[in-house]
């Protein structure tokens, strides 16, 4: 390759296994920049927010976070996340199984379904729901004779909030049931097992790190969803405000200790998630690896 000097393979570490390295002047400008850009645009923003959350003292910080309204954000985030997770969970496994396991009329359609919160804007989705459940929209009047509040109440939030995370958990379960094969569990209905005992003694276990993976980015983009719920929360102050909609008033009341306080919490998720994250991908390693020593031959 032009620009690329000729180095004897018998000097590179892994030539052996056909591993080309590039020479310094190729490698260390390289690095340098990939580190310049994730300092300047991940670890200082990180360092931003927590000096000005803390820029106060402690007491203001921890005050901030104490408040009522503050504590009411979190609440309603935790139930957000709580309830829409596990519904993603149900629905990742349930269409991940149908369409990596069957050939069905409208699969590819169900594909293209999983993916749409994926191709619109998040506030385009908190505006359908308004238009479905709100005063004037398809159900509205029959809600307002019910008696039941959809949008600009916690419901509106959870759905806002299920819809912009559903593809998550499926997208990494289709793949990871595909890669496995159906031959183990074909051999478990053979032997007389019944279809819940297979999926639980042998489909679940199979795909462990890819359903965790899922439900940690499921669980990362819900708690800090901004557009969607913002559309349908109605801003109601102690009633319908998640972290990133509360963090957004604090901003724009100009109380900004408060609101990189606030903001704080919500980094701290992100690191947890990305902590986790790594961990999943470790273990996942980790375990191919073990998989494929086992299945190697004997050489004696």
């Amino acid at each position: 390759m032009a620009g690329t000097a000729s180095i004897p393979l018998r000097n590179v570490p892994g030539a052996s296994l056909g591993v080309r390295r590039d020479p310094r002047s190729v490698r260390w400008p390289l690095i340098v920049i990939c580190v310049g850009f994730l300092a300047l645009f991940l670890l200082l923003p990180l360092v931003a927010v927590f000096a000005n959350a803390l820029s106060s003292g402690v007491a203001a910080y921890l005050r901030a976070l104490t408040d009522p309204e503050a504590l009411s954000a979190i609440r309603l985030t935790l139930l957000t996340a709580g309830i829409a997770v596990p519904a993603n969970l149900v629905f990742g496994v349930a269409a991940a199984w149908a369409i990596a396991r069957f050939d069905f009329t409208g699969k590819r359609l169900l594909i293209t379904l999983i993916d749409v919160p994926f191709s619109i804007s998040p506030v385009i989705s908190g505006m359908v729901f308004v238009l479905l459940f709100g005063a004037q929209g398809l159900f509205g009047k029959w809600l307002m004779a019910h008696n039941l509040r959809i949008v600009f109440a916690v419901p509106g939030l959870i759905l806002a909030t299920i819809f912009v995370t559903f593809p998550y958990i499926a997208r990494e379960l289709i793949p990871a049931l595909q890669a496995v094969g159906s031959e183990e569990e074909e051999a478990a209905l053979a032997l007389g097992a019944s279809g819940w005992k297979m999926l639980w003694r042998i489909t679940l276990p199979n795909i462990k790190w890819s359903i965790l993976y899922g439900v940690i980015l499921c669980n990362a983009r819900a708690m800090g969803e901004f557009g969607a719920v913002s559309v349908v929360s109605g801003h109601i102050r102690g009633l319908t405000n998640t972290m990133p909609l509360y963090i957004e008033i604090l901003y724009n009341d100009y109380q900004l200790p408060a609101a990189f306080a606030v903001a704080s919490l919500l980094t701290l998720l992100a690191v947890v998630t990305l902590i986790a994250k790594s961990i999943v991908e470790w273990k996942f390693e980790e375990d191919t690896a073990s998989v494929i020593a086992v299945s190697k031959p004997d050489p004696s």
